[in-house]
């Protein structure tokens, strides 16, 4: 995990966040943690984006909150989330994994409706970040690897997000091109 540094870094902003209900910095905070991981494709990262997004969606809809389960639910978030920065902090990968993954386990103990909307929401998550990594450049087969999704699923949320209608025929005029070389080695 190369990024640990700027992924501390992150979390503790989430954290404030959380405290700040500042739900749009949430999903801020996930755009910038997606640009950076579509460098190295690191799974762990992407999963941490994928986290926070969902968290900001999940607080966003106030309804949730209203479930039995939610209080449980989201003490166990931020407990883990806590855990995690401290396991980075120790430089202990290992560690972070399993405060990450844990996160994501927490659904299986919920018992209500809850469960079925937080669900949801972390597969939504999943295709839109997926779809924000693809922005960057990586294949739709790679990148719907990583995230555990189809496909299929990211072609179509893709498809109406428009982020696959790039033209990659436009190219700079010859003019243009040498010119732009010419900069280059005058620097």
């Amino acid at each position: 995990m190369e990024e640990r540094e700027h992924l501390i870094k992150v979390l503790k902003d989430v954290q404030n966040s959380l405290k700040k209900e500042d739900y749009a910095k949430l999903i801020d905070l996930s755009n910038q943690v997606v640009h950076n991981s579509s460098i190295d494709q690191d799974p762990d990262v992407i999963s941490v984006a994928v986290i926070i997004y969902a968290l900001s969606k999940i607080i966003e809809r106030e309804q949730y909150q209203t479930f039995k389960d939610w209080p449980n639910f989201y003490n166990n978030y931020i407990k883990r989330l806590n855990n995690g920065i401290k396991k980075l902090d120790k430089n202990d990968i290992e560690g972070f994994r399993a405060e990450i993954s844990s996160i994501r386990e927490s659904l299986k103990q919920i018992d209500s409706n809850l469960k079925l909307y937080i669900s949801d929401v972390f597969r939504k998550a999943s295709i839109n970040k997926a779809s924000r990594i693809y922005e960057h450049g990586i294949s739709m087969g790679k990148t719907a690897k990583i995230l555990g999704i189809s496909v299929w699923e990211l072609a179509e949320y893709a498809g109406q997000t428009r982020v696959a209608d790039v033209n990659l025929g436009i190219t700079l005029s010859i003019k243009d091109r040498i010119k732009l070389a010419e900069e280059f080695f005058k620097k």
